[in-house]
Parts: structure tokens; sequence; C-alpha cells
């Protein structure tokens, strides 16, 4: 439980961190601030799970120590939401990708066996609807929009698909947490996914992505090597200054 618990805040944890870097830089200032909202809801789902995981794990670990005092090869987010931002495109692709996922898992989560997993979910998939259709507004926007932003749109699209497999290919743990009721079927949610995403990329005038080929790893701990420099950043001041509080 405490893995799986990882799993789910891992992936909101660095989307969260990857999000706050347009914080300032975003394309025009309401995206900014979309961009910057849905990171702190990213931030805020990550607690509610780092908080339960330290709590499953009983070692006296809070939210904070979970997040801030682990190296690379311990976190279990997937590589698609440590991938660079990249262009507005980019991170419009990645999210849309991610936020699919997250809205269908979190629909089954809210049938959890796991009462406290529920109630997290209940009140994630509030905050993901939105998610999701800000990142499909964009996906149509830009993919129906001028020459070069379909352009760019297409491109994004291309080069993160094979990052999108890892979501829906269940090891050993998404097994066991299916088994218990504490998880949803992955393969029944790849269905869903790619009737969504294929869905939006059709009034996106955008191509569906034909490469079978996918990248792996992340939820087992083997990351790419921008993890790093996430967590280089992120961890710097609780590193420098550990126990210091506010």
């Amino acid at each position: 439980m405490f893995e799986y618990l990882l799993r789910l805040g891992d992936n909101s944890l660095i989307l969260s961190q990857r999000l706050s870097e347009w914080c300032g830089h975003g394309p025009v200032l309401e995206q900014d601030i979309a961009l910057t909202n849905i990171a702190l809801d990213l931030l805020g789902q990550t607690r509610m799970y780092l908080t339960y995981a330290g709590e499953v794990e009983g070692a006296g670990r809070s939210e904070d120590d979970i997040a801030y005092f682990r190296d690379a090869h311990q976190f279990r987010n997937c590589l698609l939401v440590e991938r660079p931002n990249g262009d507005f495109a980019q991170t419009i692709a990645r999210q849309f990708y991610f936020d699919v996922f997250n809205y269908y898992q979190l629909k089954e989560l809210v049938h959890s066996s796991d009462q406290r997993l529920r109630e997290i979910a209940e009140k994630a998939l509030k905050e993901v609807t939105y998610h999701l259709r800000f990142s499909s507004e964009w996906v149509i926007r830009l993919g129906d929009g001028t020459e070069e932003s379909h352009r760019r749109m297409q491109q994004a699209i291309d080069l993160l698909w094979p990052f999108t497999g890892e979501l829906f290919t269940p090891d050993t743990l998404d097994t066991e947490m299916q088994t218990q009721g504490i998880a949803p079927n992955l393969l029944e949610i790849k269905g869903l996914w790619h009737k969504k995403v294929a869905e939006v990329l059709q009034e996106a005038t955008l191509s569906l992505p034909t490469n079978d080929w996918m990248q792996s790893g992340g939820k087992q701990g083997r990351h790419t090597e921008h993890l790093g420099f996430i967590l280089a950043e992120m961890q710097s001041l609780q590193r420098t200054y550990p126990g210091n509080t506010w």
C-alpha cells in the first residue's frame, strides 16, 4: 500500500513541480495563472497521498520527509511527468495525456475498497475534471489553429506518445492492488484513455500516433536524467537546512 501511494503521490508531485516552472513565464497572463493553479491542485493531492503513505509506513515520516529526503531511484512516478516542459504545446500534450489517465483512474478509485483512498479520490476528481477540460481545449485550439500551432501540437503529441504506455502497463504491485479491490484495472483504463485521446485529437485535426514502442521503468524507480535535476532544485532548501521549520 505504501508503494502504491508513492506512485500516486509522486506523479502529482513531479508534474506539479514541472508546471510551477511556468509561473511568470506563461504565454499570456490567464494561462500563466491557470497552469499555476493546476500545479497547486496537484500539490494538494500530493500532500494527501504522501501523508497517508507516511501513516501506512509507520516510520514517523511526514509528507515533507517523504517528498524532500528521497533520492531519484526511490521515486515511483511515471516517466511522462518528469519530461521537460519544452514549448507550450509540449506542456499541453504532457498534461493532456496525464489528465485523461488521471481522470479515469480517479473515477475508479472513488470505488476503492480503501476508505481513505476513496475520500482522497473524491476530492481530487473534482479538480482533475477541470484539468482535463483545460488541456483538452488547448489541444483542440492549437491543433485546429494556425499552421504553426498545428505543426507544433502534432510534434508534441508524437514526441510524448512513447511515454504513455507505462501508465497502463500493470506490474506485480498493480495486480496485487487490483486483486484487493484497492486499485483499478489498468487495462480497462487503457481502453477508455485511447478512446478519449482519439476523440480529442480528431476534433483538433491531429493524427493519433501509431508507434507501439513504449518507454518504461519510472514506476520501478528507473528514471531519466531529468528527475535528478528536478529534485536538485525541489529539495535544495530542505537538504541544506534539514529539520528547520518556518
